[in-house]
């Protein structure tokens, strides 16, 4: 059995004491164990503050960005065996492995183009120069620096690639050095890729934590960052760690998110058709176990029957089972305990809407290689409310982190859609399938402050447009409110959260002459 080890100041440690152990969700085995007992996790970010923020800061903006470059061919070179690891520790269909793995590697490369367009310098010029005095020698410049600690990434289960990756990504290419936490569940993909990262890496700037956080929290400092993918509880306790909040470290967090699609009355044949195919991906793609994954389908009552007729349809193509086998195209949850926590969930949302397809005593019309009691499955399940719900239905206000959604049927306004879409408070993304540009442009109002991406689809761009649970490194991912507050990604926004903006008041060109050589 392989036990996990951490990077930490520069080298292969483990850890003493009880162990946490990963398993196979499909059959129960267990594959590894961790721990992080007994580590010197102080002494591990004052390296990285020490050793890593020194080594990134000195380097250009086109030298970390050939090093972001790097990291994304020496993760596709692993590809195949990183696959494989997805499929044994989290369950993944060989489909989804590579949604997580192309994605981490498709966001570094995406970084390291990107800073091709930032030149040779290593700081960055926020707006232009605002003169503070007649005479226009003496003005002021807005500037970001790389801020002087550790990026600490705590990410979560569902993405053990492209939740480091994606993180990682600004933060190096911003100049901070990284110490990543992976979820200890899932962690055995995340491990190998750092193991195959570490020979290319200048020494300090990538830290890898297996197992629990410990006392990491303890040891935060004003200038380190705390970046966290999750549930809004852990969110809440790491805000209000005493540490934390005495230090003044910047937290980012990325939480809970009960991510709508609407569908106009009016929609064209292809728009609708779109609907359908998003809507059947974002439920099962990584067995619904993603933060974008769709939780609520606001339907017009005059289309109802059709989109459950068609939806159903599809949920019976959906072939259940062994994730290594072909023709398998979803797989167990993560987790016995992320199970057990879906159906409770779905227990609850059976109070307030009727079962359409599946449930959690639903037989699963295809399903191949295992014995489906024995695993962490749960069916695909659609339920569906009689109606519009009050702002404090569980519909409105429970994440079922599964292959679970609810329709909701609604009389075909974009103002009684928005309502109800705004009952979540606060999301990730939420879309919207409409030709009426009446209805879009009222959406769209009504929607955008409720979240940090909405996703339009009419006919002219059906057939091309990405569903709405892939993150792309161009746009903002995070969210408002439920979502956590939080932003990532979105091209050089996503540097900011690991740059101090400083304010240069001065001699212009002398200024200008220093800074940018």
């Amino acid at each position: 059995m392989k036990n996990l080890q951490s990077f930490l100041n520069g080298k292969w440690q483990s850890g003493s004491g009880k162990t946490t152990q990963l398993f196979n969700p499909s059959t129960g085995a267990v594959l590894a164990t961790c721990s992080t007992e007994g580590l010197d996790l102080k002494s591990a970010l004052e390296f990285a503050r020490q050793v890593g923020g020194p080594a990134l800061s000195n380097m250009s903006f086109a030298e970390r960005g050939a090093l972001l470059v790097e990291m994304s061919k020496a993760i596709h070179a692993q590809r195949e065996t990183l696959i494989e690891l997805g499929q044994q520790n989290a369950g993944n269909t060989r489909g989804d492995a590579k949604f997580d793995i192309d994605g981490a590697s498709h966001t570094l490369m995406h970084y390291g183009k990107l800073a091709e367009t930032l030149g040779e310098g290593n700081i960055l010029f926020d707006g232009e120069p605002e003169p503070v005095a007649r005479g226009g020698r003496l003005v002021g410049q807005h500037i970001l620096v790389p801020r002087g600690g550790v990026a600490i990434h705590i990410n979560a289960f569902n993405f053990p690639a492209w939740g480091l990756a994606e993180k990682a990504a600004c933060a190096l290419l911003a100049g901070m050095p990284v110490l990543s936490k992976p979820a200890s569940s899932t962690a055995l993909m995340t491990h190998a890729l750092v193991e195959a990262l570490t020979p290319i890496m200048p020494e300090g700037t990538l830290s890898l934590l297996c197992g629990s956080v410990g006392d990491l929290l303890d040891h935060v400092e004003w200038a380190d960052v705390i970046a966290f993918t999750g549930s809004a509880d852990t969110g809440e306790k790491i805000r209000s760690h005493p540490q934390v909040l005495r230090s003044g470290a910047a937290v980012n967090i990325e939480a809970d998110s009960l991510n709508s699609m609407i569908l106009d009355p009016d929609a064209e044949d292809a728009t609708y058709d779109a609907f359908i195919r998003h809507a059947h991906t974002e439920i099962t793609q990584k067995s619904g176990q993603k933060c974008t994954a769709v939780r609520r389908l606001l339907v017009p009552r005059e289309r109802l029957e059709e989109v459950i007729e068609d939806l159903v349809e599809r949920f019976g193509r959906t072939v259940v089972g062994d994730p290594t086998l072909d023709g398998v195209t979803m797989g167990p949850l993560c987790t016995p305990s992320q199970k057990q926590a879906a159906l409770e969930g779905l227990s609850i949302l059976q109070e307030h809407a009727k079962v359409i397809y599946g449930g959690p005593d639903g037989e699963l019309k295809s399903q191949k290689g295992v014995d489906l009691s024995g695993g962490a499955f749960v069916c695909p399940t659609l339920l569906q409310t009689e109606g519009p719900c009050q702002s404090d239905s569980p519909i409105h206000n429970l994440e079922v982190f599964g292959p679970v959604s609810t329709i909701i049927p609604f009389d075909g306004s974009a103002a009684e859609a928005v309502k109800q879409v705004r009952y979540g408070q606060g999301c990730l993304v939420s879309s919207i399938y409409a030709d009426n540009s009446k209805f879009l442009k009222e959406s769209i109002l009504g929607l955008a402050a409720w979240h940090g991406r909405l996703v339009v689809v009419d006919e002219q761009v059906a057939e091309k447009a990405l569903a709405p649970g892939l993150v792309t490194p161009q746009l903002l991912h995070g969210g408002p409110g439920r979502a956590g507050g939080g932003e990532e990604l979105g091209g050089l926004r996503g540097m900011k959260l690991y740059q101090q903006r400083c304010a240069i008041q001065g001699n212009g060109p002398k200024l200008s002459r220093l800074i940018k050589g």
